[in-house]
């Protein structure tokens, strides 16, 4: 993906060489840093990039029935919140920094309660002072991976462990292909399983005292 650049010649290692910036996958020397730069993030947000360990790293496809799930979860939550007179905010594809070289895009992340303090604390030279128009660089309060045979070992293994270094309180794991929902919760800095389910079971997560989500609507 190729954009056309305004600014100074870049390093054409990463970025290609001319004016339009070109994005390849592959290359280290990643920062979160690299996304406050308008010119980068155009064709960031056209394709499905992370940075892993400083390495621009390209996310394969989804299909539908990816995500169909993490939306259904964030309506579910929604609802939930909404009943209980909490805040509650969520979106798809954030940009999250969990360190400089390590910036993921959760498939759906929530915020909810008390946890907007935190984030509405940060500070942010003009003119985009809005936390929300930049990398967020503070532990949500759920992150929802939709997972699927291409990426279930980055799901089930490696960003388990990045999430709970991060302090992200309630990792879900939804599988459109397996109609499962896992939940996980952090305790002592490591998860634990917080609820389970399959099929048209229904699924209580400890970590949202009320909630219960009832599968089949994830799935069909």
């Amino acid at each position: 993906m190729a954009v056309d650049s305004p600014h100074a010649p870049r390093d054409p290692y990463r970025f290609g060489h001319g004016d339009r910036i070109e994005l390849h996958p592959g290359t280290v020397g990643w920062h979160a840093d690299d996304l406050e730069d308008p010119a980068i993030v155009g064709p960031w947000d056209a394709g499905k990039y992370e940075i892993v360990e400083g390495v621009l790293t390209e996310l394969p496809g989804s299909v539908f029935a990816e995500g169909r799930a993490t939306a259904e979860l964030a309506y579910a939550i929604r609802d939930y919140c909404r009943d209980r007179g909490l805040r509650c905010e969520s979106a798809c594809g954030v940009n999250v920094a969990l360190r400089p070289t390590l910036v993921l895009r959760p498939d759906m992340l929530v915020i909810v309660g008390d946890d907007f303090a935190r984030v509405e604390a940060l500070e942010f030279p003009p003119p985009r002072t809005r936390w929300e128009d930049h990398v967020l660089g503070l532990p949500p309060t759920l992150v929802i991976e939709s997972s699927s045979p291409r990426t279930e070992h980055h799901d089930r293994v490696a960003k388990r462990e990045w999430y709970a270094r991060f302090g992200v309180m309630s990792y879900w794991i939804a599988d459109g292909f397996g109609e499962t929902l896992e939940c996980l919760r952090l305790a002592g800095g490591a998860y634990e399983l917080d609820a389970v389910g399959r099929g048209d079971e229904v699924v209580t997560p400890g970590g949202f005292p009320g909630l219960a989500i009832d599968l089949k609507t994830l799935w069909t």
